[in-house]
């Protein structure tokens, strides 16, 4: 069986995108643990949960070319979170296709970063990938997220928000979905 292609890395300005490492874990561990970080996304996540989604990670880059990567900072080498890819497949959503997303340390926020990995994510997205269209989804009560959404020129369409049934009864159920195409 022949090895996975490397996960190709993303350079900006600030910010490289890349394979996931084994140092990585901890950190991630600990925002993941946060619940600042985790309002939006169902509440914090045990040490082995956190370590279970970087194997999922792992995994689906190596299964097809593209997935979520680790963001650290260039200057300085500080892991700050995750940005890239997921597949958006769930039968009860009345959309599908591919999803851009980030998420990052409470002590990155507020720096741009998010944009500015967005942005990358996306002409990776449409130049590399060929993907005629991306989605990008939140709840409807993250209006963090949906500034980021906003800035890079994605558009909210109210005709696309949904219930997200896996989610239980509140305030995270509600989600939003935004599109840009290519």
């Amino acid at each position: 069986m022949a090895a996975a292609p490397p996960v190709p890395r993303l350079h900006t300005a600030r910010l490289l995108l890349r394979e996931w490492r084994d140092a990585d874990l901890a950190p991630w561990a600990a925002m993941n643990a946060d619940p600042e970080v985790r309002r939006h996304l169902g509440g914090p996540l045990t040490r082995e949960e956190s370590d279970a989604s970087v194997a999922r990670f792992r995994a689906a880059f190596a299964a097809r070319g593209y997935g979520w990567w680790a963001v650290e900072e260039r200057a300085g080498g500080a892991f700050l979170g995750f940005a890239g890819f997921d597949r958006v497949e769930e039968e009860s959503l009345p959309f599908h296709g591919v999803e851009v997303g980030w998420r990052l340390a409470r002590h990155a926020w507020g720096h741009g970063y998010a944009t500015e990995a967005g942005r990358a994510c996306l002409g990776h997205g449409f130049t590399t990938l060929g993907l005629p269209e991306i989605l990008a989804l939140t709840t409807a009560a993250n209006t963090r997220s949906r500034a980021v959404m906003e800035r890079l020129g994605m558009v909210h369409d109210p005709a696309d928000d949904y219930e997200d049934p896996t989610v239980p009864e509140g305030p995270l159920r509600a989600g939003v979905c935004y599109r840009i195409r290519a």
